[in-house]
């Protein structure tokens, strides 16, 4: 067993290493927060570009955004095994000042290729960071599986914080400082950087042949075989949510049928808004699955996750359709709706902490960890796909039908797990 300092013995919790890790995901939320801030400047920038006369515009976007996600997507599971081999310490680091030198790049010029050489730097850095804290995180809670239930849970909440206020940040940055903005952003990264250092401390390393090892080892865990199909569908859903299909959807008006379709066609500001109540309402259930999960089973919290993901698909669909409804009525279904969002809200931590109990004690979990953001980006990447074919022939019920059939499979892959009775401390 792993100590939380990452070296062989025992497995009592070296209790300096939990500040730090409590200051390693406050770190990753700040740098999620920096990526969706960098996101907006992005956009806005391109778009005064496009209003001086530059050749630039929405397809120049969307190349962008691809080639980033891209760049994500293949670096995952090497980045991963590399975190492996050099200490997962070095590649949060690394991963942080490369996103800096990534964001100062891009605010410097106005050359689409340097544009393109940005955004992919921008994807890597990303893959380097992910996998490299997920293990780190699971050989720092090695032996204390409350720790590590709230850790992952905490791991989630601190990714809601680039949702909830990384549009903002970066619409005010922009308003106060224009392409300058890309230079503040450039320094938070660094500050992210030296609190990653100071936060990782104690991160281990494995030899080349025991990464390989861990590789191989990680493909043949039947917990990750087993979890990557649902992992796929939650996802999937993932993309379907948060791509620019629904900004779309939302904003453009459709014959009328739909109450959702058009609902901030006259406010677009009011996306903003709704991402962050959104990321409110789902962090605050992240927040009491990190009290319940280590005292559950998790199989069982799975599908109840799950569950009350197809009851947010029947009540928004409902909701969507309730134009003529008397108001208090339609408040009462969002209250409904609310309710169920923070169930829901468990299925992440609980499969991490499920994926980091059954990695064990030993080399590839950097691997394990990049495999679990690949699945991550495919996912998201099909989700991406599947919105714009749902969205064009059924609008917002289209996104509705399509992630009640993903919770609807991922809830029948669900026995596949294992035993019904798996908890954290038994998963290890």
């Amino acid at each position: 067993m792993l100590s939380l300092t990452g070296k062989e013995g025992a497995a009592t919790p070296d209790p300096r290493s939990s500040p730090r890790l409590w200051l390693l995901i406050a770190a990753n939320g700040m740098l999620r927060v920096a990526g969706g801030a960098s996101a907006v400047l992005v956009g806005l920038y391109v778009a005064d570009l496009a209003g001086r006369g530059f050749g630039v515009g929405a397809g120049l976007l969307g190349s962008l955004a691809a080639i980033s996600f891209a760049a994500e997507l293949v670096g995952a599971v090497p980045l991963g095994m590399l975190s492996d081999a050099v200490s997962a310490r070095i590649l949060m680091t690394g991963g942080a000042l490369l996103a800096a030198f990534a964001t100062f790049l891009f605010g410097v010029t106005h050359e689409t290729g340097v544009f393109f050489v940005s955004r992919a730097l921008e994807g890597l850095a990303a893959a380097a960071g992910v996998p490299a804290l997920l293990a780190h995180l699971a050989d720092a809670t090695a032996g204390d599986h409350t720790l590590r239930a709230r850790a992952m849970s905490y791991f989630e909440l601190s990714l809601l914080a680039g949702l909830a206020l990384g549009g903002i940040v970066g619409g005010q940055l922009w308003s106060g400082l224009g392409t300058s903005a890309f230079t503040v952003l450039a320094l938070l990264h660094v500050v992210v950087a030296l609190l990653l250092f100071i936060g990782s401390a104690g991160s281990q390393r494995h030899h080349a042949r025991e990464v390989w090892q861990g590789l191989r080892r990680s493909l043949a865990m039947p917990a990750l075989r087993r979890l990557a199909p649902m992992w796929l569908c939650m996802n999937a859903i993932l993309g379907l949510w948060l791509g620019p299909t629904l900004y779309f959807l939302l904003t453009h008006r459709s014959d009328g049928s739909q109450v959702l379709a058009g609902l901030f066609a006259g406010n677009p500001v009011g996306l903003g808004w709704l991402l962050f109540a959104y990321a409110i309402v789902f962090g605050t259930g992240v927040v009491a699955w990190s009290r319940v999960l280590p005292r559950v089973n998790l199989r069982p919290a799975l599908r109840i996750s799950l569950i009350a993901m197809l009851g947010v698909s029947l009540a928004l669909l409902a909701l969507n359709h309730m134009g003529e409804h008397p108001l208090p009525l339609r408040w009462t279904l969002t209250g409904v709706i609310t309710v169920l969002v923070m169930v829901e809200s468990g299925f992440t931590p609980a499969a991490l902490t499920l994926l980091a109990g059954a990695v064990g004690p030993s080399a590839g979990r950097g691997a394990a960890m990049g495999i679990y953001s690949f699945l991550l980006s495919l996912g998201a990447l099909g989700g991406s796909v599947l919105a714009g074919i749902a969205g064009r022939w059924l609008a917002i019920d289209g996104l509705i039908y399509a992630t009640f059939v993903l919770a609807l499979v991922a809830l029948a892959l669900l026995p596949r797990l294992g035993p019904a009775h798996l908890r954290a401390q038994e998963a290890e």
